[in-house]
């Protein structure tokens, strides 16, 4: 399976969802990626305020750095390449990465054979 790797900015939590202030995309984010885990992805997160040296080991990340600034954090990368910066993945996207089939998601959606009478 994909490895996805997601470095967030510098947030007070492992998951940015702690605090008075809770951020809903940072909330939806949070529980796209658990939901995806419990479907058996592979993905790890890194926060910048707790592990700046993942950030500076990863020769993508860190040349991301360079170029556009923590201010342009959240970047996902898929097996060692980016895929989305700027913002979190939505829950299509890591179904699509990973080989999910996301919540809601239907093999025969779209089909002409999903129920319709067109077949």
């Amino acid at each position: 399976m994909p490895t996805l790797q997601i470095f967030d900015p510098a947030l007070c939590c492992s998951s940015g969802v702690c605090g008075q202030d809770v951020d809903a995309q940072l909330v939806q984010a949070a529980a796209d990626v658990d939901w995806a885990k419990s479907q058996g992805a592979s993905i790890e997160r890194f926060n910048l305020a707790q592990q700046p040296l993942a950030f500076a080991q990863h020769e993508a990340v860190r040349g991301f750095l360079e170029r556009s600034g923590q201010d342009a954090l959240p970047i996902t990368l898929l097996d060692g390449q980016v895929v989305l910066a700027g913002r979190n993945p939505s829950r299509q996207q890591l179904a699509q990465w990973t080989g999910l089939t996301a919540a809601g998601d239907s093999v025969n959606a779209g089909s002409c054979c999903s129920g319709s009478k067109c077949c």
